[in-house]
């Protein structure tokens, strides 16, 4: 927390004052009482003093004036705030090591069912595209706000050759561009990339491409697929099988997240892949944002101030 008039702060010194000045003036009360009467023989004609709870509301009446001056300071919070808009590109990983079922009921079935979860969680005027990449990038809807597309996009995926990563972040540059220019700054732009391993083919290089987004402010939100443990299966010619070994390799992904200002969320099975949506989405869908917050130290000083005086009435027929 910050404040743009931190000087009044200083006004807080006046606090501990007015507590010694309230124990002085019970000292001198009482020694004055006693020049009146015997206090021994108070109990007889009282039934109980009100002790401690006496001084509960100068308590609450110095904290409402404590509040009230840090008020004064202007004090400015961080809050996060939704997002209005924003364009969000979905990167799918669509080469054959996404047919391993080691995330069932198999990666891609399983990052297409997240991903749909996820449209589910994001604002409505949040423009999503989708691109799928394999030997090659290529668009699978451009970004927009009608989720039915979307969706019928992620349904026609289907498993190919090679990971062109570098490719499919470029792509997923050039398509989430702003479609029109004008004097205020554009909408927030991020790129979800889904998949479980390294480069295999493709012109872009993945390093330039995430230098590339960093240049551009897009950060790239990488998420690995699969376990060490992944596996396909081929059916060759003669009716022979082939099994190909086929772990996640982050450090490609790492790279890109690193360089491009986002973050890499590793998922192992389909339900730890529903809660990297889940954070994903709460990322994407708010933003931090300064706000003065004298509003709420004022509507805690007059709260403090009404519960004081009603205690004080209460106990003592009279405003502290």
């Amino acid at each position: 927390m910050s404040f743009t008039w931190p000087i009044a702060l200083v006004a807080l010194l006046l606090i501990p004052g007015l507590v010694l000045a309230y124990r002085w003036s019970e000292r001198r009360r009482v020694r004055s009482q006693a020049g009146f009467g015997n206090p021994d023989l108070l109990p007889n004609v009282v039934d109980r003093a009100p002790g401690r709870v006496r001084a509960l509301p100068l308590v609450l009446a110095l904290l409402a004036l404590a509040a009230m001056i840090v008020g004064v300071a202007r004090p400015t919070a961080t809050v996060s705030v939704p997002r209005e808009e924003a364009t969000i590109v979905l990167a799918m990983d669509v080469s054959r090591s996404m047919k391993a079922t080691d995330v069932e009921p198999t990666r891609l079935d399983a990052a297409r069912a997240a991903a749909k979860a996820f449209l589910a969680d994001v604002p409505e005027k949040f423009r999503v595209g989708v691109v799928s990449f394999a030997t090659r990038a290529a668009v699978g809807v451009a970004p927009t706000e009608d989720r039915a597309l979307v969706e019928a996009s992620l349904d026609s995926l289907a498993t190919g050759e090679g990971t062109a990563i570098g490719d499919a972040v470029a792509l997923s540059l050039q398509i989430g561009q702003p479609q029109a220019r004008t004097d205020e700054p554009p909408p927030p732009r991020a790129i979800l990339l889904i998949s479980d391993g390294a480069r295999d083919g493709g012109r872009v290089d993945p390093a330039e491409a995430a230098q590339t987004a960093r240049e551009r402010g897009v950060p790239v939100y990488s998420v690995l697929l699969g376990t060490p443990d992944g596996v396909v299966e081929e059916t060759l010619t003669g009716g022979f099988r082939r099994i190909i070994r086929v772990p996640p390799s982050p450090e490609t992904l790492e790279e890109i997240s690193a360089t491009s200002g986002g973050e890499l969320f590793t998922a192992s099975d389909s339900t730890e892949l529903s809660r990297v949506y889940e954070d994903l989405g709460s990322r994407l869908g708010s933003r931090d944002e300064s706000r003065e917050v004298t509003d709420v130290f004022a509507g805690a000083a007059a709260l403090l101030l009404l519960v004081a005086g009603s205690i004080s009435m209460l106990l003592f027929r009279r405003v502290p």
